[in-house]
């Protein structure tokens, strides 16, 4: 799969909740090793399995710290606030502001099927919160203020470095 072949906008598969992962098995190490790819291949920090079209309760990310998945996983814990700009593979192009929690605990499986409890503090909680969206049927287009909405199109360079695509 390329990145031109990940999931956009309006694409059904995006709007509607995944379905549990009920078995960690060869075929879903293996979607992991292909969404490692497809993540960096599109220098993204993370890719839920509904933005490569699978209706499954997974993402994975990277926020410069090597490759990590998660699957089923849900959010037990929330705590502070951020505003910060996010962008989406999804959406190419489009960024907005988007207030989320600033630490965040989630508890799931790795892929190896070991359960995880995992905390993430500023980008690595922005990562967990926008991708858990993903699997519930949520864009960050959602939650974005909608007056901080606006494009940037491929070779623009934007004032700040801030602005990373999940």
């Amino acid at each position: 799969m390329s990145t031109e072949e990940i999931v956009r906008y309006g694409s059904k598969v995006l709007a509607e909740p995944t379905k549990e992962v009920t078995e960690v098995n060869d075929e879903i190490k293996d979607i992991i090793k292909h969404m490692y790819q497809v993540m960096a291949d599109s220098n993204g920090v993370g890719l839920s399995a509904n933005q490569i079209g699978l209706p499954l309760r997974m993402f994975v990310y990277d926020i410069g710290e090597g490759p990590h998945a998660v699957i089923n996983p849900k959010i037990v814990k929330k705590a502070g606030k951020q505003l910060g700009p996010e962008g989406c593979l999804s959406i190419p192009g489009l960024y907005g502001d988007v207030e989320r929690a600033n630490i965040v605990v989630i508890e799931g499986l790795d892929e190896e099927g070991n359960p995880v409890k995992l905390t993430g503090e500023g980008l690595l909680a922005r990562v967990f919160q926008h991708e858990t969206d993903h699997l519930d049927g949520k864009l960050f287009i959602d939650r974005a203020d909608p007056n901080s909405l606006h494009w940037v199109m491929p070779g623009q360079e934007e004032e700040e470095d801030e602005e990373t695509e999940l």
